[in-house]
């Protein structure tokens, strides 16, 4: 269920707090396939389906580039500042890839703030510990430490 919240400064008030957690995602072959057209990356634990099924993981899996790059989903789909009229993502101060996302799996993501400052032209930069889990695992497949610019 998305969180609405009216203003950045509304938004900035939590941090210290989980402020959402996203809906849940299905991770598909085609995505996978797809993410290798657009880096190269065409490893065959991602691609080759029959091989990755005897492999370590028996099942392909997603690139850990792929899984990171759904952070913008995950907060399209949790949080709404409903006078911002942009964020823009500025960087990442950690990222891990704890658990191997396996195709056909469900993700999502919970999202707390861990700091919010104001910057140039009305902005706010949010740090957020982003803990990326996978639908009945008992680690998550990634936790990144992103930093996000938003403006009104």
């Amino acid at each position: 269920m998305k969180r609405t919240f009216q203003t950045l400064q509304d938004l900035a008030a939590c941090v210290g707090q989980e402020v959402a957690v996203s809906d849940w995602l299905t991770v598909t072959q085609q995505q996978v396939n797809q993410f290798a057209e657009a880096t190269g990356d065409h490893q065959w634990i991602h691609v080759d389906v029959e091989r990755a099924k005897a492999g370590p993981f028996g099942a392909p899996i997603a690139h850990g580039f792929l899984t990171l790059s759904l952070l913008p989903k995950f907060f399209e789909s949790a949080i709404e500042v409903i006078e911002s009229r942009m964020g823009v993502n500025y960087g990442l101060n950690r990222v891990r890839f704890m658990s191997p996302v396996r195709v056909g799996s469900r993700l999502r993501a919970r999202m707390k703030l861990l700091g919010a400052e104001p910057i140039a032209d009305q902005g706010v930069q949010m740090t957020w510990e982003t803990s990326i889990e996978i639908e009945g695992a008992a680690k998550p497949a990634c936790v990144a430490e992103s930093v996000v610019r938003r403006y009104p």
